[in-house]
Order: structure tokens, then C-alpha cells, then sequence
């Protein structure tokens, strides 16, 4: 019998090393997030120069070269345009714009519904009775703005209560719950603050309620960043504190409860902590739309759906966007300004369609 020769084995070539989609991604969002916070800190210095009268970019950092390295200031009225009033309003716009975004993320995975937002519980319209009981009453008309904003909070914080009140005692805090209650309670608000409105022996109040309504930061100052400033940094530490609840959150209060998530006490401890923001926030600002819907589901493209890293891209995502929202609603057709949600919405609504086409698209998922 013939022997057969075993001819030797041939080494295969080396495969080449490849770039996972795993560690493309861990490349991809640290990239993401120092480009997205360069872009941020450059459109906080630039904004500043846009308004009724546009300044250099020069002249803005001279004056904040000044005001900040303690140097002398180029020019007593540019000091003032910039520092006393356009930086106080960049910064309130970001601050806004951040806290809204966050909120949006939140709802959207307290109530697992791509299409909520921060204004789903009646917040918003709430704040609507407070602040329009104020234009057309009159009350604290000696203390100016801050009266509208105080009555603004108390009629938001009084609506979150009362959402809570009739969620709990019809079931709850569900998903489906939270929306019909907050839905309807919110239309019961906005009639109210109608028939306030009816009821005005004030002509122009109409146009004061609905100028607030659609949001504006005309009249920001230095005194009014505290409490935003507080309450988005607190909300956020929070709202990351808990990120890993929220992620088991969104997958359903099943799987989350067997996971061993408290799903009862964290629906309530979000449910509390974004009525305050919200209500918060349209104290300082009125009714801003589309932030909170839109952003958030930007930064799900952008980073992906796990909530470590989707709030912060949803927070800087929302400070951006807002900051030039609101150079635009300054220079469309100045000197006088448009409210924020004008142009918030003309530019959200096909964002958000724009962004819902794309096919790696999913809410709650990874891509």
C-alpha cells in the first residue's frame, strides 16, 4: 500500500485588525462631546455680538478679556451692551436651553413616548394661569418682572401637584396615566388663563399673555442665572445619579422591577424633580417649544440612548441650540424680537422630521 504524503499546512495571512462598532463608538462619543462643548463655549462668546446694534468679535473679547482678567474696559457703553446685558442672556439662554432638553429626555422615558415633552404634565400651562393672573390683575405690579415670574412658578408647581394629586388617586403614576391626566388638566389651564384673559378691562393684556406664552429672555440679568443655574445642576446630578434606573426604566417597568429597580419611587422622584425644573424654567423664560421634544432625540443620534451619556449630549445639545435660537429671534427683524418659539418651531418641526427619517433611527435603543 502506497503511503500518502500529508503536504504541509499553509499558514493563513494574518487578518487584519478592524475597528469594532463597539469601539468605534467609544471612540466616536468622547470625539462628540469635546467637539459639541468647543462649539458651545465658542457660540457663548460669539452670540454675544448679535443684537439691535452688532458688535465686532474683537470688541466683545476685549470687554470680556476686561471684565473677567480685571483690565481696562475698551468702552463704557460696549461694557454694557455686552457684560450687563448680552452675557447675562447667553447664559440664560444656555441654561434654558440645557435644562429643557434634560427634562425632555426624562419625560420621553418616565412616560416611554417618543413624542413627549417637557410641558406633557401641564407645567407649562399651569404657569400660564399664574403669569397671566398677574398681567391682567395687576397684582405685585411694584416688583416688576420678578412678579411674573413668581406668579408663573406658583401656577406651575400648583399644576404638577394637582396632575400628581389625580394621577395617584385614579392608580398611578403610568405611563398612559401621566399623559391623559397631564393632557387634560393642561387644556383646563390654558381655558382658564383664557377667560382671564376675557375677563381683562386691559386691552393690551392679550398680547403680554401671549408674548409671555411664547417665551422670550428679553429681560435677563445677572440676578435671575441663580435659581436656573441651582436647579438645572441639581436636576442633573440627579438625573445621573439615577442613570442606570432610567435605562432599566425604559426597557418597561417589567423588566426594570426585575432587575431589582424600585419602579414606583423612582416614577415619583422623576416626576417630582422635573415638575420643579420645568416649572423652574418657565418662570425665567415663558413657554418654549421644541426644545425638550427635538433635542433630546438629536442626541440619541449623536451618542446613543444610555443615559450616562444622553443627558449630557441632551444638555449641551440644548444650551446650543437655544443660544442661537434666540441671536435669531434678535436679528430677524430687529431692533425689535420675535418670541423664542416662532423660531424654535420653524426650525424644530423639520428637524425633528429630518431625524425621525433617518433609518438607524430607534427611540430607546442604541443607534
Amino acid at each position: 500500500m502506497s503511503s500518502v504524503e500529508l503536504a504541509p499546512a499553509r499558514s493563513s495571512p494574518p487578518r487584519p485588525v478592524t475597528v469594532t462598532r463597539r469601539g468605534r463608538r467609544r471612540l466616536r462619543i468622547p470625539l462628540a462631546f469635546f467637539l459639541v462643548a468647543l462649539v458651545l463655549l465658542a457660540s457663548l462668546v460669539l452670540s454675544t455680538a448679535f443684537g439691535a446694534e452688532s458688535l465686532s468679535p474683537g470688541t466683545v473679547v476685549d470687554v470680556l478679556v476686561g471684565r473677567v482678567a480685571g483690565g481696562p474696559v475698551p468702552d463704557l457703553a460696549y461694557d454694557t451692551i455686552v457684560w450687563q446685558l448680552r452675557v447675562p442672556r447667553a447664559l440664560l439662554a444656555a441654561l434654558v436651553g440645557a435644562g429643557l432638553a434634560l427634562a425632555g429626555a426624562g419625560m420621553q422615558t418616565l412616560v416611554r413616548n417618543p413624542l413627549a415633552d417637557p410641558y406633557l404634565l401641564g407645567v407649562s400651562s399651569g404657569a400660564s394661569v399664574g403669569a397671566t393672573a398677574v398681567i391682567t390683575s395687576g397684582m405685585f405690579a411694584g416688583a416688576g418682572a420678578s412678579a411674573l415670574s413668581g406668579g408663573a412658578l406658583v401656577g406651575a408647581l400648583g399644576a404638577a401637584v394637582l396632575v400628581f394629586v389625580v394621577a395617584t388617586a385614579q392608580g398611578g403614576l403610568t405611563p398612559l396615566r401621566l399623559v391623559l391626566t397631564g393632557t387634560v388638566l393642561g387644556s383646563a389651564f390654558s381655558a382658564i388663563a383664557s377667560y382671564l384673559v376675557f375677563r381683562s378691562p386691559d386691552p393690551a393684556a392679550a398680547q403680554s399673555v401671549l408674548f409671555w406664552s411664547l417665551g422670550s429672555l428679553a429681560g435677563a440679568d445677572w440676578r435671575q442665572l441663580a435659581l436656573p443655574a441651582i436647579t438645572v445642576g441639581v436636576v442633573a446630578a440627579a438625573l445621573l445619579a439615577g442613570s442606570g434606573w432610567l435605562d432599566a426604566l425604559a426597557t418597561g417597568p417589567d423588566t426594570a422591577a426585575s432587575l431589582g429597580v424600585p419602579v414606583r419611587a423612582v416614577r415619583t422622584t422623576l416626576f417630582v424633580i422635573l415638575a420643579i425644573l420645568v416649572g423652574v424654567l418657565v418662570a425665567v423664560s415663558g413657554g418654549i417649544g421644541f426644545v425638550g421634544l427635538v433635542v433630546p432625540h438629536a442626541a440619541r443620534l449623536l451618542v446613543g440612548a444610555r443615559h450616562r451619556v444622553l443627558l449630557p449630549a441632551s444638555a449641551m445639545c440644548g444650551a446650543l441650540f437655544l443660544l442661537w435660537v434666540d441671536v435669531v429671534t434678535r436679528v430677524l427683524v430687529r431692533p425689535t424680537e420675535m418670541p423664542i418659539s416662532v423660531v424654535s418651531g420653524l426650525i424644530g418641526a423639520p428637524a425633528f422630521l429630518v431625524l425621525l427619517g433617518r433609518r438607524r433611527y430607534r427611540f430607546g435603543g442604541n443607534g
